[in-house]
């Protein structure tokens, strides 16, 4: 079904692709006109006999525009050049650059951050001539119809603060508690007249399992349970003859215990009263408890037991099931976040698609430190932008489909 949907997708964008006009496209899905390249392999751009070149540099260095002027077909010196330039980006963000003198070329005093996909406004003054321009030059950017993005299940949320929870992930298996365990037997010695418990019968506290008739004094007594709980084994029937060995084992389970297997690096970090995720190997079903035990030794093959106890009121946790447990072992809050599940890689970066309205766009991220579930974002993305985070590979299928290079 995933699969058909996704042939789907991109065959709509295929189609609307062929029904739109002829654009040259670089590999972040950059679509414009087919751009004049001037000798410095930029793009340039003419206005009567004033000519402009503009480059993005980011060799070793964080990325700055450089701009060279041409007046009827030939390089104008820098300091003959006044200049002016607006890029303007999705969610109505407009950088102004300015420049200083640097060689035979204007440089931008700052940095054209990525991405570089922007509507650019350059005002030029060469030579005391003025000239202007207007031009679209985007990259890794994607626009789907509301259809599209409904049949895709394209899903967002808001970025902002998280609470990252560090884990440490153990395998165990479910255990009744110790205390939890009563082996029920008869006051006296006696024979057994009736049976009224079996093995796997719910049975409250006081309630008869049996009925004993005293070898001394003839009298009958009931042998009843101490605890509600159920039956787990019978070690008796009818006419046997009782001595000091225990009829019934009757087991709480309304709380269990999971015994893990911790590894050295493991016990390091955990703590008695660390809470504990808990789940069935087939994810079921997950619920929470508490480290209550590790012990202070390590078997032979360096394992230390440590234990958690769970609440077990719907009896899903069955002794001897195995189950695995995320241990949190420490916790971080971070201003600002994204799901794990948002990160594609564009141009070698981690990159999420931001949603501007139908329109989406990669956002490069500088990442610190990740819990699994959610990665912290140190730049990149302004708060509260929203960003995909179901389903981007589709976006980035979309923003590739071309291969060709990055450009400037």
């Amino acid at each position: 079904m995933k699969y058909c949907k996704t042939l789907f997708i991109l065959c709509a964008l295929a189609l609307t692709a062929l029904a739109s006009p002829t654009f040259a496209s670089d590999e972040h899905g950059h679509h414009e006109e087919e751009e004049t390249k001037g000798p410095n392999g930029g793009t340039l751009l003419q206005q009567d006999n004033i000519a402009v070149e503009i480059t993005i540099y980011e060799s070793g260095i964080p990325p700055e525009m450089r701009v060279y002027a041409y007046q009827d077909g030939q390089a104008v010196a820098p300091q003959k050049v006044q200049l002016e330039v607006i890029l303007h980006r999705l969610g109505d963000v407009n950088d102004i650059l300015n420049f200083s003198i640097e060689k035979d070329y204007l440089v931008s005093n700052q940095v054209v951050t990525e991405p570089h996909s922007f509507e650019v406004t350059m005002n030029a003054k060469v030579n005391g001539r003025s000239a202007s321009w207007h031009y679209e030059s985007f990259e890794g950017r994607s626009q789907l119809s509301a259809r599209i993005i409904e049949k895709a299940d394209i899903q967002t949320e808001i970025a902002g603060p998280q609470t990252l929870f560090f884990k440490e992930q153990l395998f165990g298996v479910i255990a009744p508690a110790n205390d939890k365990i009563v082996h029920v037997g008869a006051t006296y010695r006696g024979e057994v007249q009736s049976i009224h418990g079996n093995i796997g019968d719910k049975v409250k506290k006081g309630q008869i399992l049996a009925v004993v008739r005293n070898a001394n004094s003839g009298t009958q007594f009931n042998v009843t349970s101490p605890i509600n709980g159920e039956i787990t084994q019978r070690f008796i029937n009818r006419g046997e003859i009782t001595t000091d060995q225990a009829l019934f084992e009757v087991v709480d389970l309304s709380e269990v215990w999971v015994e893990l297997s911790a590894f050295p690096e493991n016990i390091e970090k955990m703590a008695i009263g660390q809470q504990a995720q808990i789940y069935d190997l087939h994810e079921h079903k997950k619920v929470m408890g508490n480290v209550t035990y590790i012990a202070p030794v390590m078997t032979g093959g360096h394992i230390a037991r440590a234990r958690v106890l769970l609440n077990n009121q719907q009896g899903h946790w069955r002794p001897g099931m195995h189950v695995k447990a995320d241990v949190i072992t420490a916790s971080k809050d971070v201003p600002l976040a994204v799901k794990q599940s948002a990160l594609q890689t564009f141009r070698d970066m981690n990159v999420v698609f931001a949603q501007y309205d139908t329109t989406f766009e990669v956002r490069m991220l500088e990442l610190g430190e990740s819990d699994g579930d959610y990665v912290e974002v140190l730049s990149g993305l302004i708060p509260n932008t929203s960003y995909v985070f179901g389903n981007s590979y589709i976006l980035k299928a979309d923003v590739l489909k071309d291969g060709a290079s990055h450009d400037h």
